[in-house]
């Protein structure tokens, strides 16, 4: 199942990602909302080869998922995957300069599945895939909002 959207930002690229690449800040905003999250690597720098362990509540069930950083090209994009519980999920993030002071950001996620249990899951999700759409949508279009405010107070 794959679910794709793109959100236009008011911040120079460069200030885009700079801020999508700010990985302990997402560090920290997973574990005030309860995960926990540690990072299995041992990498100085941002780069291809960064991993994390984490451990969350999901409808109920504690749930544990490994993230890798697959693809990591500034100030282009990057690739997670997420492996979790028979499921694989591919987070690919591209950014467009529109201009110097306008970015696009296309955000494509592809959930594979690798259990039966996994599988049975995405069918279902595809019931409701344009409830889950629309959803996924409004995330990432307040994502980008906060992103775009972020930028703006740091004086990009």
């Amino acid at each position: 199942m794959q679910l794709t959207t793109r959100e236009d930002i008011a911040a120079p690229i460069e200030a885009v990602f700079a801020n999508i690449a700010d990985f302990g800040w997402f560090e920290r905003a997973a574990m005030r909302r309860g995960a926990e999250i540690v990072r299995t690597d041992t990498l100085q720098a941002p780069g291809v080869g960064m991993s994390w362990h984490a451990e969350f509540e999901y409808r109920g069930r504690e749930r544990k998922a490994d993230i890798d950083l697959t693809q990591y090209d500034p100030p282009e994009g990057m690739t997670l995957v997420m492996r979790a519980a028979g499921l694989d999920v591919e987070a690919v993030i591209e950014l467009v300069a529109m201009s110097r002071t306008r970015t696009r950001m296309n955000i494509t996620m592809e959930a594979t599945p690798r259990t039966i249990p996994a599988r049975l899951m995405i069918q279902s999700a595809k019931l409701a895939k344009t409830n889950i759409r629309n959803r996924y949508r409004r995330r990432i279009a307040e994502f980008c909002a906060d992103l775009e405010e972020r930028c703006q107070s740091r004086g990009f």
